[in-house]
């Protein structure tokens, strides 16, 4: 949840009453948020008050409560002093819009601009500061640190449209950045490296990697080919917006539309309310070159949902009216909300702050929380269950017990990774391609994260990258490390597109690799999961006295497992095999010709390059890793 900080006597003066800090927290509790911590900061000047701030937990998906106008506003509405504001666009009054034209080479980078003119702003150093903060917060937020959407704010007096989106190369870009704009003009690369190795500037680096390796930036510019930004770093020093900024250009450059109408539509709806129309915005036209399409933006759009008012009747446990549930929902900006259906359902309107709002359910939460809480009657559940683990679950929590007794030590590791680490466990540099590079990275679930970039499909490197950062353990005399958890591969027949796999994966190192631990730990496994031994790879385990039955049982009917020597990059030539279930209809020890074998794993001594790769190539070790699915 988002952490919004406020002046205390600010949000009571918008709110025309002042609260004392308990009231406010009640009143926090009944509007769904929370006064998570109150802070003093000292007097800026001799003889002034200390200044307290009200920091705020806001639910994560209410982009319009993440500055003071917006949480002012909202609660005012809950509270019935105010109304929801009819947020208009207006035309110029020249009659000729702005307008923004995207160039084909955006596609390569970042496709998208939205953009707004609000008309007539008066700042003052407060509304300055809260503009900003905005900005950040939604970075931080529904832009996902800009990946998504970075937002462009500038004085439009400034500049002369019309405007152009376009991807250039670094060399030719050349401006005088926002920050710092004391040392002159950059080129965007020289001002990337910049940004990466100066600490006066360091929170702008998290942003640099976005783009810096891409053959083009974009960049906004103006008709006369001013830099308004460089986008998704820094917007530039001559369109800067200050107190004195009466007509605020906004533009949102994007990878995702959907989101940066959302970002457009809550800055618009936050601030519009300073321009000298309140609640107005102008217009701007954006032309895609490439289609010949043009999108007129912001959209300030709104929704209307219709809500059953049996299923806000039966999750509420409440017996509302129609007229009541409109009301409620009046409170929560969810308006002008209509009885329809004779009284069987009711009709409410989304503005464009509540993007937040998806679903029939989303209207019963807010009518819920306008309602009360505390109002809603108790009552004991009519149906009583019982819960209970997953099969796969249970086993593989009586699995990690089993293992734990056979002296290995348990594991969780992070289930993202870099491609390099899947690179190194497949032995696959320089481009190298086979069975083992197709498995691990052929079917990873790329991600579209700055510090990660896929979902793992091995756990291999988690376990290696423990074993990494405690070589100070003493591990000449063994040390044996294991993990049962999931990884992820691609599915193109999931709704989701792929698909988690249970997996177990125990390690031993020592001053000898120890083949023969993990090949001891597969045999147990499968005794345990009461799966019989092939009478070929059982050999001598084969009780003469029993009749020919194997001991050890009993035994699962139809399934049996074998080992096979296999060559895998990933371990020591000939000091590798795979783990293969047999599932047959003629029982215990069958292996007819109806038989299906499944591959479960591979285990075996690792390759020393896998090692070194992972800086722990002081002692041998080997590995078993295998899926644990196909038993159940």
């Amino acid at each position: 949840m988002p952490t919004v900080g406020v002046v205390r006597d600010d949000l009571f003066k918008a709110l025309g009453k002042e609260y004392t800090e308990e009231e406010f927290d009640e009143l926090c509790f009944e509007f769904g948020i929370e006064l998570d911590e109150v802070t003093t900061e000292p007097a800026e000047a001799p003889g002034q008050e200390p200044t307290i701030i009200y920091k705020l937990d806001i639910p994560a998906n209410r982009y319009d409560l993440l500055c003071l106008e917006g949480l002012a506003r909202a609660l005012n509405i809950f509270l019935g002093r105010a109304s929801p504001p009819d947020f208009r666009l207006v035309e110029p009054a020249s009659g000729q819009r702005q307008t923004i034209t995207v160039k084909p080479s955006t596609a390569q980078i970042r496709p998208y601009v939205v953009c707004a003119v609000l008309r007539g702003v008066t700042f003052d150093a407060r509304t300055y500061k809260s503009f900003i903060d905005l900005q950040d917060k939604l970075h931080q937020n529904i832009c996902r640190r800009r990946t998504l959407v970075a937002i462009g704010t500038h004085d439009l007096d400034t500049l002369e449209g019309p405007f152009t989106y376009e991807a250039l190369p670094p060399q030719d870009i050349e401006f005088v950045p926002l920050v710092p704009c004391d040392r002159g003009a950059f080129k965007a690369k020289a001002l990337l490296d910049l940004y990466n190795t100066d600490v006066a500037v360091k929170h702008l680096k998290p942003y640099t990697g976005i783009i810096y390796d891409s053959p083009v930036y974009p960049v906004v510019l103006d008709a006369r080919r001013t830099v308004c930004s460089l986008p998704p770093v820094i917007n530039g020093y001559h369109s800067r917006i200050q107190q004195t900024t009466r007509n605020v250009f906004i533009e949102c450059t994007a990878t995702d539309l959907t989101k940066a109408n959302i970002v457009l539509d809550t800055v618009v709806a936050m601030f519009s309310q300073l321009c000298a129309d309140p609640f107005t915005a102008e217009p701007v036209d954006v032309v895609y070159e490439a289609t010949g399409n043009t999108a007129t933006t912001p959209l300030l759009s709104s929704r209307t949902l219709e809500v059953a008012m049996a299923d806000i009747r039966g999750i509420l446990g409440v017996d509302m009216a129609p007229e009541e549930a409109c009301r409620l929902c009046a409170k929560m900006q969810l308006g002008p909300a209509t009885v329809t259906q004779g009284g069987a359902a009711i009709a409410v309107t989304a503005p464009p702050t509540r993007s937040d709002v998806l679903h029939a359910v989303d209207v019963v939460e807010d009518v819920a929380i306008a309602h009360g809480y505390n109002a809603l009657p108790l009552r004991a559940p009519r149906a009583h269950t019982v819960g209970a683990p997953q099969p796969l679950a249970a086993v593989c929590d009586l699995l990690r017990a089993e293992v734990a007794r056979a002296g290995y030590a348990e594991l969780l590791t992070h289930g993202l990774c870099d491609r390099r680490d899947l690179v190194a466990v497949a032995r696959c540099e320089g481009g190298e391609e086979g069975p083992q590079a197709a498995a691990l990275l052929g079917q990873a679930v790329a991600l579209g994260d700055a510090d990660y970039e896929v979902v793992r499909t091995t756990l291999l490197p988690g376990v290696l990258k423990t074993l990494q950062h405690n070589r100070s353990l003493s591990v000449k005399d063994g040390l044996r490390l294991f993990e049962i958890s999931d990884v992820v591969l691609q599915d193109p027949t999931t709704d989701t597109g792929a698909r988690n796999v249970r997996r177990l994966c125990a390690l031993y190192t020592g001053n000898t690799a120890g083949f023969e631990i993990v090949h001891g730990l597969v045999d147990r496994v499968m005794q345990l999961l009461q799966v019989v031994p092939a009478a070929s790879y059982a050999g001598a385990s084969v009780s003469k006295a029993a009749g020919g039955a194997i001991e050890g049982g009993p035994w699962r009917e139809g399934l049996e497992y074998f080992v096979r020597p296999v060559d895998n990059r990933t371990f020591f030539p000939g000091r590798c095999a795979d783990v293969v279930l047999r599932r047959s209809g003629g029982g215990s020890g069958g292996g007819g010709s109806g038989a299906e074998e499944v591959r479960l794993g591979s285990f075996g001594v690792l390759h020393p390059e896998v090692l070194h790769a992972y800086e722990v190539g002081e002692y041998p070790a080997s590995v078993l890793e295998m899926d644990l699915e196909p038993l159940m």
